[in-house]
């Protein structure tokens, strides 16, 4: 899929997670999307976008596979950059800490969580040949 339709696309999804506060964003209960707005890393604009989530005990999991890009998607950049972002799930906004795992703990989350969640998303990594990067979005202090 072309750069331009990403965009196209990423627009519309977040249009639909507005307007609808999240409902019908993912098309399946069983796949649990957030929004994320994040400053852009060059810019400082507010980006948003829709990304999958695995809630977990340390907190929520998100991974960039870009849709097995060769370069780590951009609002993985801008999240990499970021202090903080918000997030929204459903109506509710949340101000959160990203915090990219490495090494093992990136290994242990990816096997270990996102790929027992879904293990198509494997194909993502085979495609992009690059490691997929995740982050933790933890609760930022107040």
């Amino acid at each position: 899929m072309g750069r331009r339709m990403l965009r196209v696309g990423n627009r519309i999804g977040v249009w639909m997670y507005r307007t609808l506060d999240g409902r019908l964003a993912s098309g399946s209960k069983d796949v649990h999307v957030l929004m994320l707005t994040t400053p852009g890393r060059r810019t400082g604009v507010p980006r948003s976008t829709c990304v999958r989530y695995v809630e977990t005990p340390d907190g929520l999991l998100v991974w960039g596979t870009g849709s097995g890009s060769r370069t780590d998607p951009d609002w993985f950049r801008n999240l990499r950059a970021a202090g903080s972002t918000d997030v929204q799930i459903g109506a509710g906004h949340t101000r959160m800490r990203p915090r990219e795992l490495t090494g093992a703990e990136r290994d242990a989350a990816w096997k270990g969580v996102i790929l027992r969640e879904d293990p198509r998303i494997g194909r993502f990594a085979v495609k992009a040949h690059r490691t997929i990067p995740v982050a933790v979005l933890t609760p930022a202090p107040d």
